[in-house]
């Protein structure tokens, strides 16, 4: 071996030792428990009842603030200040009516203090405790009450007697500007799984697609976007055309970002009816890369 050739293997067998951790794979995303959709006929009696609050889910390790798909948040140390090294499960949320301002500001890399004032991590879990929900519920409410900090806020939770007072709950939520509600079992344990220990209802069906293309306008729309192409985490395709505001067909989501749509029911051919454009997901990741269904 020449003496190039020694210094090259040499240097690659330091770099091996000294460097064993550098990786370019993406950050794991935390094990958190992910909500089913609601189906008439649940035991509607062994569920608490919350609101689903239209915000960025949040994961505290105990250390450091993560996104649902394991991107490290970077909020003013301030917000953070303090927190227990009990890990807790919630929603960053701006208030009703604002995902795109909570959105925004947990994207930053350099935090905006003004913007973060207005955020607050709505806590309704804690993962690492080892009892039921019944029993996390008590806990969590009682963690944040010692904690005592306003933009730490403990979800709070009700009964429901009937699918009847289900659905009038969920209107008077949705008139005020909620998203849904959210039903956690009593007895269930915190589990990464999706299932019905924790279900979602919403007045719509919604869900998520990469934008593959972006289409052109005709008519009054000439010149600007008509259409996205958008593809389904299962590798189905087709167009979303509304709901689009005119600013939004001017800036139009840049392909490969994961947008959330609305529809109606699926077709046959499993495509989403009247599907309409909602928002940008940006902390969507697929099923297979987040966690299992």
């Amino acid at each position: 071996m020449t003496s190039t050739g020694r210094r090259s293997f040499l240097a690659a067998v330091a770099g091996a030792f000294l460097c064993p951790f550098v990786s370019s794979a993406e950050p794991a995303a935390p094990a958190l428990m992910l909500a089913g959709k609601y189906h008439p006929g649940l035991d509607l009696g062994a569920y608490w009842v919350s609101e689903k609050y239209d915000g960025v889910r949040g994961y505290w390790d105990g250390k450091q603030l993560w996104s649902r798909g394991g991107e490290r948040l970077n909020p003013p140390a301030w917000f953070t200040e303090g927190w227990p090294a009990e890990p807790m499960d919630g929603e960053l949320w701006a208030g009703r009516g604002r995902f795109e301002h909570a959105s925004a500001t947990v994207r930053q890399l350099q935090p905006d203090d003004t913007a973060w004032r207005q955020m607050r991590f709505m806590v309704f879990d804690l993962p690492a405790h080892p009892g039921v929900f019944d029993a996390r519920l008590q806990a969590y409410q009682s963690l944040l009450a010692r904690l005592n900090l306003s933009w730490v806020v403990a979800v709070p939770q009700q009964r429901v007697e009937s699918h009847e007072a289900l659905q009038r709950q969920l209107r008077s939520v949705v008139r005020a500007g909620a998203e849904g509600l959210m039903l956690h079992r009593g007895d269930s344990l915190y589990r990464a799984v999706r299932g019905e220990d924790l279900v979602k209802l919403k007045p719509f069906d919604d869900a998520e697609a990469r934008v593959l293309a972006h289409l052109p306008g005709k008519g009054r729309h000439a010149g600007r976007l008509g259409a996205l192409e958008v593809e389904t985490p299962e590798g189905l395709r087709f167009r979303l055309g509304s709901g689009f505001t005119d600013v939004q067909r001017e800036h139009p989501p840049a392909l490969g970002t994961w947008v959330t749509y609305r529809y109606r029911g699926l077709h046959d051919s499993g495509l989403p009816r009247f599907a309409t454009y909602l928002r940008e997901r940006p902390d969507f990741k697929p099923p297979q890369a987040n966690s299992p269904r």
